[in-house]
């Protein structure tokens, strides 16, 4: 059975960072880590019961998923980094992360107090790190999400799934869904291909990576999300019509934004208010295009499929 390990990241963000969760007392707690308790069993950490382990910190420490190179989101970012210190009264500071490893353990270690998960890490983050999702972007009709696409390059011979047998494909990261997850699933159930068996995977660490290659030849195949491909070909980082696409699923959710479980409640109802109140300046059009908002969500509900994908690829969320 494959397991998903929380790698701990290196020193720097070690020392940013620092500290580990305690173990958490006799309690029900669903599949959550040991540090963390869920009596009301909906899939998320609970508020602790002792009021002394509640956070409320005079900064606010925001980050985004880091899909793309985390350097460009941090000027998109900065006008709803505005907006939530005005609604919460506090000092908010965006900190780019470099991976998704990193960016659990910062709030597993207790120095993350706001942060967008991606769709795959996301139920990891809930289970592992004590993250309690509340919002996601959807579009003016209530619909959201993305949806995984393979793709290859317009030059290729490739067709279609069944194409990569004998061949290296590109995937992001282990914890991604469209970039790992849902691909290695999908190929086992509709074409019989399994990674290592009928060909060799490699990892190319976020999504502009694996798109980036393709485009340039470097990898034959790649799986990815394509709201990123729509956003690199909307930024001019790579031309319309090079790439490719051989197969595009169901439409998954995409980034979760919560908090940490042990943030003060009255902190936590000023940072949703900092969501659901925020108006789309002219970086969040440009970047989250069609996008114009965020809504409400449930971990149980909204995060259902991407748990099954997790169970059919045998994976095990291991909190180490």
């Amino acid at each position: 059975m494959k397991r998903i390990v929380i790698f701990f990241i290196t020193a720097i963000t070690l020392i940013i960072f620092g500290g580990t969760s305690a173990i958490s007392s006799d309690c029900r707690r669903g599949v959550l880590d040991k540090a963390y308790c869920d009596e009301d069993l909906d899939l998320v950490a609970d508020l602790p019961m002792d009021e002394s382990e509640w956070v409320n910190p005079s900064t606010i420490i925001f980050t985004y998923t880091p899909v793309e190179d985390p350097a460009v989101y941090a000027n998109i970012w900065d006008g709803f980094v505005r907006h939530m210190s005005k609604i919460t009264g506090k000092k908010v500071v965006f900190f780019p992360v470099d991976n998704n490893a990193a960016q659990l353990e910062a709030m597993r270690s207790g120095r993350l107090h706001v942060a967008g998960f991606n769709t795959g890490s996301n139920p990891i983050a809930v289970s592992c790190a004590g993250f309690v999702p509340f919002a996601m972007m959807a579009y003016e009709d209530g619909s959201f999400g993305y949806e995984m696409e393979i793709i290859v390059h317009k030059d290729s011979e490739i067709s279609s799934p069944s194409d990569i047998k004998g061949r290296t494909m590109a995937f992001t990261s282990p914890t991604s869904n469209s970039g790992f997850k849902a691909p290695s699933a999908i190929l086992k159930g509709e074409f019989n291909l399994v990674a290592d068996r009928d060909f060799t995977p490699t990892f190319s660490g976020k999504h502009d990576n694996s798109i980036l290659g393709v485009y340039n030849g470097d990898y034959e195949i790649a799986s990815i999300a394509n709201s990123v491909l729509f956003r690199m070909i909307r930024r001019g980082v790579i031309k319309e019509g090079v790439i490719r696409s051989v197969y595009k699923s169901q439409t998954f959710p995409t980034t979760g934004y919560g908090h940490a479980h042990n943030l003060h409640p009255e902190v936590v109802a000023k940072v949703k208010q900092a969501f659901y109140t925020y108006k789309w300046d002219d970086n969040f059009k440009k970047e989250f295009k069609r996008a114009d908002r965020f809504i409400n969500i449930r971990h149980a509900t909204h995060w259902d499929v991407i748990r099954k994908i997790d169970a059919a690829n045998g994976i095990k969320y291991d909190c180490k």
